[in-house]
């Protein structure tokens, strides 16, 4: 699989990722063991995991299978810290919470570092200097090799970045900004994906394939064994099985007959080469899905597919993001 530096940094991964967000709540050890088993195979690296991911389950998984089923050596792991789980879904990126989350991370992925620590959330009771201290720290203890952030809207993300830059002394530059992405929701290209363009920050895009939507499965009728069916996933699918998003998943469908190929290939084609876009982060139910998913890299669309699939699913951005005499 191709190769690509995440930002303006020397940290290099394959250009699709893998995500574990069902990872030991959904997917168990041995269904986890053949995906990543299937993904090494295929020349993958990049493998996206979270601390409250499955309440911390995901990223003991992933650590029981380093080394037994894929050298830690061949992966860059990459994981998340800054959100809390109860109720209410708080951020915590406070000095403390930061560092200790680090520590019980790494405990239980097994491992002395991660390649890519991510913030997982925006944290406005938090002063900024105070979280990005801590990612300081947290490089140079040797724990963290790169930092990044997620789920930060455009000003916050180029606040961090401009900060880390303009701060005196060495700082951690941020290599990369975590967010859903894809042809049923375009929303980051409002300002973040200008933001991070401009910084030099990478874009990994969450959800490419529109929560699962875009593989066309759900045109007809909810599949059983599907997340749209489960009743934790129910309503983060639902909003992507309306009618504009019918339309967009109608002309996926279309491109695919057109090219003798599948709806997930051209959904995961289109955002994997979008300007600023690294690597998107694709989850998968089992190993067949994913081995679907790994073989778009045998596929790029050509320029008027991309521009159809562009015109039909363009989100609406108006002031200021066009001049007011465009209007």
């Amino acid at each position: 699989m191709e190769q690509r530096h995440v930002g303006r940094t020397g940290l290099r991964v394959s250009r699709i990722g893998l995500g574990t967000l069902t990872w030991g709540r959904d997917t168990d050890e041995q269904e986890a063991g053949e995906q990543l088993r299937v993904f090494h195979e295929a020349g993958g690296t990049l493998v996206d995991t979270a601390d409250v991911y499955a309440g911390g389950a995901a990223e003991y998984l992933l650590g029981r299978l380093l080394d037994t089923v894929v050298p830690r050596r061949d992966l860059v792991l990459a994981t998340k810290a800054g959100s809390v789980l109860d109720p209410a879904h708080r951020a915590d990126t406070s000095r403390g919470h930061l560092l200790a989350a680090l520590d019980a991370s790494l405990a239980r992925l097994g491992t002395d570092h991660v390649d890519l620590w991510q913030l997982h959330a925006f944290d406005a009771g938090t002063p900024l200097e105070e979280t990005l201290q801590a990612v300081d720290t947290a490089v140079a203890s040797g724990r963290v090799r790169y930092a990044g952030v997620s789920n930060f809207c455009g000003w916050q993300l180029a606040k961090a970045a401009t900060w880390q830059l303009a701060a005196p002394g060495a700082r951690t530059r941020l290599a990369s900004t975590q967010m859903e992405y894809s042809l049923l929701q375009r929303g980051i290209e409002r300002e973040v994906l200008p933001a991070a363009l401009d910084l030099g920050i990478g874009v990994l895009p969450s959800s490419p394939l529109g929560r699962g939507v875009l593989t066309g499965k759900y045109r007809r009728s909810t599949p059983a064994d599907s997340r749209g069916a489960s009743a934790h996933l129910a309503p983060f699918v639902a909003p992507y099985l309306e009618e504009p998003a019918r339309r967009v998943v109608d002309a996926v469908a279309t491109a695919a007959d057109g090219l003798a190929t599948t709806p997930l290939r051209i959904a995961l084609a289109w955002v994997r080469d979008r300007p600023g876009v690294t690597a998107p982060i694709v989850g998968a139910r089992t190993a067949r899905q994913l081995r679907a998913a790994l073989s778009v890299e045998a596929l790029t669309l050509p320029d008027e597919i991309c521009q159809a699939l562009d015109d039909v699913s363009a989100p609406v951005h108006r002031y200021p993001d066009q001049d007011w005499s465009e209007l």
